[in-house]
């Protein structure tokens, strides 16, 4: 009961109206309106894989996971395995639920890394071959189609037929008895075919009058020639009829035959698509993952920014107030968390938050926090919120509150009040600080104004004990309280935490923001005196408060500024944070930009080179073409090697210049002597052994060279012996470029294989150079016999295609060893 309580005192149910928006089907909006709240951690971790698969998906996809077709099918089912018939229309959802459960496995079945959607649509059985008969048997407005089967055709042809006839008599009539008609039309009144006739003039055509206007003007007569007729047509339509409930009754039994197949079909459309609504409803709130942790491995609760999910909803759609966000960090330590304050100042919306973030957690949602989200998988959460005043049970607030928290207690299951009653304080506080649990509870107990109502004294002293009742036997239990003594709590038991709700004493109005670590204080006096309350009266409240309350406010009043210096200190320390991560951001962006600036200035470069080539390889050509006019004399060709050795100097690239020489010591420098530390005068120049003579006040002495620095730092270069000049070289002769000459040349065009391979092997032998051999193009023929033969003789190094302006591949170049 405590539990449904809770659930109602936290709002669950608005909250599950809010997610049902976001379902796709009928049946995932009302699986979203009655959430059920899983019963262990491995089901909650479950879901929230599912709507993390989800998330993921539907990022990857430009329209969304799409569940059209996919409808409410289970009343259906149920009738057809009762034996009843189901209409056309319910056929046709069968049939369209089938298609869009098969184009949801489709989906998923063509992306990667989704094992949990992947293994839920695994055995997910869709029954093409019962989606196409009912389509052949059912057209897309519900109804029967003639093709379902021969006879249905043949009864409907015969239908046809015979309204055709009807209609042509009436027709007849209507002309022939033209003044009596009202008017010319054929219409039907309880599946017979009428015409109308003026009252007066019934006689005029004789008849069944089936109907009357409302005037009693105009008579709907089926004249007698056509009443055989519709008789006959009565008969053939209910045969029809017949057919159908008969067609319809086999597509029913072949559903009922795979109810169970269906039904789990309809099951998984349902998770997936409550996965997606969680999935989109988190979307919507900014929200992230949670990561269930365990407190006894020393795991923190984590929850930066947590924001009311309902006030979020308010804020969007109905022109709420901006949501403040509050900061849960509680240790593993802590098992009581006392949250003090004014009224007004965010202490009760603080706990709904932290109970529907729980929930949120054990449900697969999301939750409204920053990364990381850490929280415990509570196997409870037990409220006390609100007041409990009921004038129908003539209880007051006090005694609604310990009737709904001795149910909080019943629901935890621990030891009963005489055991702990036995246990002292001391104990208490040992076994705190240990912090072990009793018992394997892992509740969440949230406490609203704990000992509120009665007398403060004994309200207080209730609060105290039951409180350390509840650090003994609940994981996390966090109480709002206006009581004083229970902010001591915190320093004598390390269990318990303070938190404050901050109050801005210049506004007289709350921030909403929860302070740690600080107990709030009272503002009730200064409050007054800020309202206009007479400044006598209320400094003698203060001495009636006392001089010592007085000093503890302003300790506090002194922790609070001190954490206000903090946070904006932490305020300014983030903006410098993001400006360095901004100008971090530009240096890295001006620095890719040099990249691709010198990554296009060397392809420039190459470009450049790739033309210089291009016209060195021209100007070559240009002096082969010359040396092939005619027949080229030994002047010719030294001349042509002379026009080359010009352009490979003029395209050659420049010899980079030698770096300076070293630092090398002068008579009359000063040096240094880092090994004596002493600044000394070169008297000497280097040697050929590299020795130099310095002197340093009245001393002169012989030091190696690389003993010694110059003043700035520089080493000197060493001495390099000179050695005797070898004998000169004889310079290696030119070599003469390869040039294309008539001597050379052979021409086998028009040339069979066999004669061109006989002057080609005469040729070879005498070449001392490369041979040009024109083979043209033709069927290709001579030229693959040219080169097999050069492929097997033994003088050809290599051969190749010439250039272009020399024939292409017309013209074979042979290189000769």
């Amino acid at each position: 009961m405590i539990q449904s309580e809770t659930l109602e005192l936290l709002e669950w149910h608005r909250l599950c109206q809010h997610l049902a928006t976001f379902a796709a089907t009928k049946l995932g909006a009302t699986a979203a309106r009655h959430l059920k709240i899983p019963d262990s951690q491995t089901q909650s971790e479950q879901l929230l894989e599912q709507t993390k698969e989800v998330y993921q998906l539907e990022s990857r996809l430009t329209t969304g996971l799409s569940f059209e077709g996919i409808q409410d099918i289970g009343d259906s089912l149920e009738r057809a395995e009762r034996s009843g018939v189901l209409s056309g229309d319910e056929l046709l959802a069968i049939a369209t639920t089938l298609a869009g459960a098969r184009s949801l496995r489709r989906v998923i079945d063509n992306q990667e890394d989704l094992p949990i959607l992947t293994e839920l649509v695994a055995d997910l059985r869709t029954y093409p071959e019962l989606e196409q008969e009912i389509h052949r048997c059912i057209d897309e407005r519900g109804q029967v189609t003639d093709r379902a089967s021969q006879k249905l055709g043949e009864i409907r042809t015969d239908l046809r037929r015979l309204r055709t006839q009807i209609t042509q008599k009436l027709q007849n009539i209507l002309q022939a008895k033209s003044g009596a008609v009202q008017e010319q039309l054929i219409t039907q009144r309880s599946d017979r075919f009428v015409i109308p006739v003026k009252a007066p003039q019934k006689d005029a055509i004789p008849g069944i009058v089936h109907d009357t206007s409302t005037s009693g003007a105009t008579l709907y007569v089926e004249p007698n020639s056509v009443v055989p007729l519709g008789n006959q047509l009565r008969q053939i339509i209910r045969r029809e009829q017949a057919e159908e409930e008969a067609i319809r009754r086999i597509l029913t039994e072949q559903i009922a035959a795979v109810k169970p197949d269906l039904e789990r079909l309809l099951a998984i459309a349902t998770t997936l698509d409550m996965a997606t609504a969680r999935s989109r409803y988190s979307y919507w709130l900014g929200a992230n993952p949670p990561r269930f942790i365990q407190r006894q491995d020393s795991e923190t609760i984590t929850l930066r920014n947590l924001r009311h999910p309902l006030l979020v909803w308010q804020q969007q759609h109905e022109q709420g107030q901006p949501v403040v966000p509050v900061d849960l960090l509680i240790n593993p330590l802590i098992r009581v968390v006392t949250i003090t304050g004014p009224n007004t100042g965010g202490k009760t919306v603080t706990l709904k938050t932290l109970g529907l973030a729980a929930l949120m957690a054990k449900v697969g949602l999301f939750v409204p926090a920053r990364e990381p989200v850490e929280i415990p998988w509570f196997d409870k959460v037990l409220a006390d919120i609100g007041d409990e005043q009921s004038l129908q049970q003539s209880l007051s607030t006090f005694s609604g509150h310990i009737r709904r928290i001795s149910r909080i207690l019943e629901a935890l299951g621990t030891g009963g009040a005489e055991e702990q009653g036995s246990r002292g304080a001391g104990e208490q506080g040992s076994r705190g600080a240990e912090g072990e649990l009793p018992t394997s509870n892992s509740a969440l107990v949230l406490l609203d104004e704990v000992g509120a109502g009665t007398d403060p004294v004994e309200g207080s002293a209730l609060a105290i004990a039951l409180l350390q009742y509840l650090a003994n036997h609940a994981q996390l239990t966090i109480a709002t309280t206006h009581f004083g003594e229970l902010k001591a709590l915190k320093y004598e038991d390390e269990r318990f935490e303070n938190a404050s709700v901050e109050f801005d004493e210049s506004t007289l109005s709350p921030t909403y923001r929860l302070l740690w670590g600080i107990p709030g204080r009272s503002n009730a006096l200064t409050i007054a005196l800020r309202l206009g309350l007479k400044p006598e009266v209320v400094e003698q409240a203060k001495t009636q408060v006392g001089e010592a309350t007085d000093e503890v406010n302003q300790v506090i009043a002194g922790l609070e500024a001190q954490r206000r210096r903090q946070e904006t200190k932490a305020a300014e320390a983030q903006v410098l944070l993001q400006q360095t991560e901004r100008l971090y951001k530009e240096v890295s962006a001006k620095a890719a930009s040099l990249e691709e600036r010198e990554s296009s200035l060397r392809a420039s470069q190459e470009i450049a080179v790739q033309q210089a080539i291009a016209q060195a390889k021209g100007e070559i050509a240009q002096v082969i073409r010359r040396l092939q006019k005619g027949t080229p004399t030994a002047q010719e060709a030294q001349q042509a090697t002379n026009a080359l050795n010009q352009i490979g100097q003029l395209y050659q690239p420049a010899t980079p210049a030698k770096p300076k020489a070293g630092f090398m010591p002068k008579v009359g420098d000063r040096i240094r002597v880092p090994k004596l530390g002493q600044i000394a005068d070169v008297i000497a120049a280097p040697n050929e052994d590299g020795e130099l003579s310095v002197r340093f006040g009245l001393m002169k002495m012989t030091v190696k060279l690389q003993d010694v620095e110059s003043l700035d730092g520089q080493k000197p270069e060493p001495v390099v012996k000179a050695k005797p000049a070898p004998a000169p070289a004889t310079p290696p002769p030119q070599s003469v470029p390869e040039i294309r000459t008539s001597q050379n040349t052979i021409d086998l065009r028009g040339k069979r294989v066999a004669d061109a391979e006989y002057i080609l092997d005469k040729a070879i032998s005498e070449a001392t150079g490369p041979v040009w051999i024109i083979h043209g193009y033709g069927t290709g023929k001579l030229r693959q016999g040219v080169h097999t033969f050069l492929q097997q003789h033994p003088r050809v190094n290599n051969y190749e295609a010439a250039e272009q302006a020399d024939g292409g591949t017309g013209v074979t170049i042979a290189h000769i060893k």
